[in-house]
């Protein structure tokens, strides 16, 4: 649009000049907008007078694009800009109040821009030819700063955070390591009573993302567990490296949890997040091995073709045991399951069918129900797997629970080809 009048660019060259000469006004203006929109950004003087710096070189780096028509490819971030945000990231100021602020300041900006150009006294059609560069080049400077801020604020977030919680973390190792613990040392250097029942977590980004962040991320996922299960105090969450951490939820007094609820959370939070929860168990010992369990259900999940984002200790223990050797465990499964264990339609049909009788109580009727099948159907796939294994369902009932749940976590993994 601007093409058509070859006048825009010296028409808003006038602009940002006549802006420009106003700049600690525009700026300080801009600053308080800033500021009564977003309480978050009022803090301390020295933040404040960064915010300030970072208005004002902003302001005078968009005024020097619009007068000079500089490509947008060789304009960087302001400096005061990119230190703002990263004090913002030191504060855990959140950063979506970052990000606001350059909307806030972009729409503010616009204000003194479109009156200056009022008052040029141009014709209609110049006038909106102007407007649309002086948007089209603005909202591209915003788009570029503001991606390169959120790039900043995240990666400093997570430097942050891992020197943060360095100390805490080597307290946690010595007490994994069971080394000789006085308590109320510990206690105090983890702000975390170890006197009480825990729920171990590890949380972990299975796919690495770009920009950072992830460790906030997962930090917050932990906060709304913890949340949902009304813990007695904040959790401990520690890094475990830059894409897992390790948490324990304090439970105080109570060993009873929901896990229906944590999958919850888990299933309506961040889809790129995978959780593994151990038991409730107490004291220091019990701090060890909720959080031992927590690990092995990690290596299951890892291990597992099921996709599952939470997965359970307590639901899966028998099979999180046995991941230490797969040879092994392949080489028993397909013993107990015999032709059930081959990998195509037909079998897992019928392990579908054993694995749903076995936890209905060998309940013909039940089963049936579940599967939405005739009652004479079911029977016929029990017996015909009973044919296929050699044995009766009751027989190996115990083995045959284990080996169903194992193919169900670890899939083809255990199976042979047909």
């Amino acid at each position: 649009m601007g093409t058509e009048f070859p006048e825009v660019g010296k028409t808003l060259s006038v602009v940002a000049t006549n802006v420009g000469s106003r700049l600690p006004e525009v700026s300080r203006d801009i600053w308080d907008c800033v500021l009564e929109e977003i309480p978050e950004l009022r803090g301390d003087e020295p933040v404040l007078k960064l915010l300030h710096a970072s208005v004002a070189e902003n302001v005078a780096t968009l005024l020097h694009v619009f007068e000079n028509d500089i490509p947008l490819d060789n304009v960087e971030g302001p400096v005061a800009a990119l230190e703002y945000a990263r004090r913002l990231a030191q504060r855990s100021v959140p950063i979506s109040a970052l990000v606001r602020s350059y909307r806030i300041g972009h729409w503010r900006f616009l204000q003194w821009c479109l009156e200056e150009l009022h008052g040029q006294g141009i014709g209609e059609d110049l006038f909106a030819a102007t407007v649309w560069r002086m948007l089209t080049v603005s909202f591209g400077y915003i788009d570029r700063v503001t991606e390169h801020v959120i790039e900043l604020y995240q990666l400093e977030q997570e430097r942050w955070l891992l020197g943060q919680t360095a100390g805490r973390a080597a307290r946690v190792r010595e007490i994994l390591a069971e080394q000789e613990v006085d308590v109320d040392r510990a206690e105090s250097a983890l702000g975390y009573r170890l006197g009480q029942v825990h729920l171990g977590l590890v949380a972990w980004l299975p796919v690495p993302t770009h920009g950072g962040g992830g460790l906030a991320r997962l930090g917050r996922i932990t906060s709304a567990i913890a949340e949902e299960l009304k813990c007695s105090a904040r959790p401990l969450s520690i890094p475990h490296d830059e894409k897992s951490c390790w948490a324990w939820l304090p439970l105080g007094s109570d060993g009873e949890v929901s896990y229906e609820r944590m999958w919850g959370v888990v299933e309506a939070g961040d889809p790129s997040m995978c959780v593994c929860a151990g038991r409730p168990e107490s004291g220091i010992e019990g701090f060890r091995w909720t959080h031992r369990q927590a690990l092995r259900a990690q290596e299951l999940a890892t291990a597992s073709s099921s996709g599952a984002r939470f997965t359970a200790y307590s639901r899966v223990a028998p099979v999180a045991l046995m991941c230490t050797n797969i040879d092994d465990v392949r080489i028993w499964v397909r013993s107990v399951l015999g032709p059930l264990a081959v990998d195509d339609e037909p079998a897992a049909r019928s392990r579908e069918t054993v694995r749903i009788f076995l936890d209905t109580g060998c309940s013909y009727t039940a089963t049936a129900r579940r599967q939405i099948l005739h009652k004479n159907t079911v029977q016929y796939r029990i017996r015909k797997a009973e044919e296929a294994m050699g044995h009766t369902v009751q027989e190996q009932r115990t083995d045959l629970e284990v080996a169903l749940l194992a193919v169900q976590y670890l899939g083809s993994t255990l199976l042979t080809s047909s």
